[in-house]
């Protein structure tokens, strides 16, 4: 079975999917860096570039937002019970000045803006409504003939006319009186934002994607999850609260947890950034693979290491490979790795011993939400894959560039450096009462702490005890030293 395991503090929220003992999806949201995919705004189009078939819209963000003609229609990835081909031509739709809602679907990249698209998304837990659509779609990983039948013909029977329905996944099983709730909630909700948009300027936000606590039991939660546990007793009553209102069948899987340790050092999760987001991973048979992000791909490579197989030298090939084929699907997941991937595998001379290796990878994957596309292993041993990138990867959240070596590596960043202080201080805290403590750290950290001080004065105020903060040069900025004064 899996559990859902989220960790809330005011600076950041941390969820973990745990199935049998390991942790297989990991999130983090931060306020300060809360993401903008799902957000719905009432947008101003500043420039439309018929060349490319774009248009750039101000949403009152700090970079204008991007709008391509194929996101102004429904997805291909959707089965629809009608194909439909269409390539809008913005520059006859659009003008300079004009107010459209749209939806954010990639968050912004480097120096990229929002990637938008007018095709509207209301996700649901069962259902995903499409306001401007007249379709019934449902997902592929449905694959029972009989459920589709079923819940398709559920679907166009309580859904009012000229509207758009996906059916997700955690769809099957689901009764008819289940789905007629979440299809008038999110009809509902529909109207609301229509109501506040037609009252908003442009550029304005007119709906904001719910948290990530909340996403990940919507998106997330399957038949296989046993409990959402929250450590948190007033966030813990806020996502019960949303969810008996919102989705009452999920209500009964939430629980507090009323622990001293940490959430997921309690059920066996260690979470160490270092390790999370190693670069060398290990396999049980003493192989590795190295993974490698870059600025327009990521790469893994695949090594024999200590391995000592006594077969022939094909055999111990496949062998790794198969592993490596398993550990890469964990890891992309895990990290949240998007975009395009070339995975270098072991040269193998067997054409069989290749498909094999592709079919473990796919096979790996199932589970993994995100969708995903495949080419064959070429005559050089690499195989690309894409997998689907809406959100940042870890690594886009805990590190950023290494001043000491001129951006060639990355390192902690200074907020996740200041969270750990953060997060040692709440595991002193039943200890340090009326102490006083001395907290040495990298002068670059003082502005990052100066912006926040907040987080370690409710601290302070929580636990009882006082910090002073002394700057040393010679650390590096990502060390730190606790001192108990008194």
């Amino acid at each position: 079975m899996a559990k859902l395991l989220i960790n809330y503090a005011p600076f950041e929220i941390r969820v973990g999917l745990v199935e049998n003992g390991q942790l297989v999806e990991f999130y983090v949201e931060r306020p300060s860096e809360k993401s903008l995919v799902g957000n719905i705004y009432k947008g101003k189009v500043v420039r439309v570039v018929p060349g490319i078939n774009s248009a750039f819209l101000d949403l009152g963000l700090s970079r204008t937002a991007f709008l391509f003609g194929d996101d102004i229609m429904p997805s291909s990835e959707i089965e629809w019970e009608k194909d439909t081909v269409f390539m809008a031509n913005l520059y006859e739709i659009l003008k300079e000045g004009q107010e459209i809602l749209v939806q954010v679907i990639k968050e912004p990249l480097g120096n990229k803006g929002a990637r938008v698209s007018t095709n509207l998304t209301l996700p649901g837990h069962y259902l995903v409504y499409l306001p401007y659509m007249n379709r019934v779609g449902i997902s592929r990983k449905i694959k029972d003939d009989l459920e589709r039948k079923r819940l398709r013909e559920i679907v166009e029977r309580i859904k009012p006319p000229n509207t758009g329905w996906i059916i997700r996944t955690a769809a099957v099983g689901a009764t008819e009186e289940e789905l007629k709730a979440e299809l008038d909630f999110l009809l509902c909700l529909w109207g609301e934002i229509k109501e506040k948009a037609e009252k908003m300027k442009a550029p304005a936000l007119v709906y904001e994607e719910l948290n990530i606590a909340l996403r990940a039991i919507r998106d997330l939660f399957t038949k296989d999850i046993s409990e959402i546990v929250v450590d948190d007793k007033d966030f813990f009553e806020e996502i019960k609260n949303f969810l008996e209102r919102y989705f009452p069948n999920l209500a009964p899987y939430i629980k507090l947890y009323q622990g001293k340790e940490d959430i997921f050092f309690a059920h066996g999760i260690q979470i160490d950034i270092k390790k999370l987001l190693s670069r060398k991973v290990w396999l049980k048979s003493g192989g590795f693979i190295v993974i490698e992000p870059c600025e327009a791909f990521t790469a893994i490579d695949v090594n024999t290491g200590r391995y000592t197989g006594t077969k022939e030298l094909e055999e111990t090939v496949y062998k790794i490979n198969l592993e490596a084929a398993e550990e890469i699907a964990y890891q992309l997941r895990l990290r949240n790795i998007g975009g395009l991937i070339i995975i270098d595998f072991i040269d193998m001379e067997n054409p069989e011993h290749q498909e094999l290796v592709v079919q473990t990878l796919k096979e790996a994957l199932k589970k993994d939400k995100a969708k995903n596309s495949f080419l064959p292993i070429s005559a050089f041993g690499i195989l690309q894959m894409t997998r689907e990138r809406k959100r940042d990867s870890l690594y886009k959240i805990f590190l950023e560039s290494c001043p000491y070596c001129h951006g060639e590596g990355s390192i902690k960043s200074k907020k996740t450096i200041y969270y750990e202080i953060l997060r040692r201080l709440i595991k002193m805290g039943p200890h340090i009462k009326n102490k006083k403590i001395e907290i040495e750290i990298h002068p670059d950290l003082s502005e990052i702490i100066g912006e926040e001080i907040h987080y370690l004065e409710d601290l302070e105020k929580k636990y009882g005890f006082s910090t002073t903060l002394k700057p040393n040069k010679e650390f590096l900025v990502y060390e730190y030293k606790f001192h108990i004064l008194t």
